[in-house]
């Protein structure tokens, strides 16, 4: 049986990791400071996390420099694997930040906007280095749309259909995010992360909810997810990783200790 993974998640501005609720924007002063992203991921390091995954949320040129130094950083004292993600929008920008260190990359809009992106990538750094994330939002009984910039424009796809279509053209791995769950500990969209786990053949990380070891537990059983993906519940010490660990393996959810 293969071993579920626990993955704290960056969200990096300005080269500081920040955290919102629901997706919200630093413009809106929806962000919280919560400290250096190097000094985050070497804690997370010796907590035993699986991988660490950074989204670049400044999206400008500036923002992109100052990114690839944070990688470059963390690749120098980490030694889990690194995913990096944020406007990311050609082969050229996947090259820069797998140079500095990074093991894989995730896409969103960018492989909306252009899905043969996501082939591309896959092409020339195979399938799984290509993460694509999705930001889901609830749209009524059953039913889920895919949302792009930052969950702010609705695109018309059914999240299932698009991420189907997204493993075809070569997508490792799929990133799920619950714009609904986003930073408001209330526990992951379970209905949703089955379906997907349940329609694809590659691994399935849950993100958006977190709130409590019970949690993670229940959307690595009951939702079927590879993965659990979280922000808040470590960055403010709620739990270590090694809690969550611990935790898993007595709900015996196979785990590395």
């Amino acid at each position: 049986m293969m071993t579920k993974r626990v993955i704290p998640c960056l969200d990096v501005h300005d080269g500081k990791v920040t955290r919102g609720v629901q997706f919200g924007k630093a413009e809106e002063g929806g962000l919280r400071n919560v400290g250096d992203p190097v000094e985050l991921a070497m804690r997370y390091n010796e907590q035993g996390a699986d991988e660490m995954v950074f989204f670049d949320i400044t999206a400008s040129a500036h923002g992109r420099a100052t990114m690839v130094g944070v990688i470059e950083r963390v690749a120098d004292e980490c030694f889990m694997p690194l995913t990096v993600g944020g406007g990311i929008k050609t082969v050229d920008d996947m090259h820069l930040m797998l140079r500095a260190g990074a093991d894989k990359i995730s896409i969103n809009s960018s492989a909306l906007s252009n899905p043969g992106l996501i082939r591309e990538g896959a092409e020339k750094y195979g399938s799984q280095c290509i993460v694509v994330s999705v930001d889901a939002k609830r749209l009524g009984p059953g039913r889920w749309g895919v949302f792009s910039h930052g969950g702010r424009r609705d695109t018309g796809l059914e999240v299932v259909d698009w991420v189907c279509e997204a493993v075809k053209l070569g997508a490792g791995e799929v990133v799920l995010n619950s714009i609904d769950a986003d930073g408001t500990k209330a526990g992951f969209d379970l209905e949703i992360t089955r379906r997907i786990s349940e329609s694809v053949g590659v691994p399935v990380v849950a993100s958006g909810g977190a709130g409590s070891l019970l949690h993670m537990a229940q959307v690595l059983q009951e939702g079927r997810a590879d993965a659990v993906l979280a922000a808040s519940i470590f960055h403010f010490g709620n739990h270590t990783v090694g809690e969550v660990k611990q935790f898993l393996a007595r709900q015996n959810i196979p785990v590395r200790l």
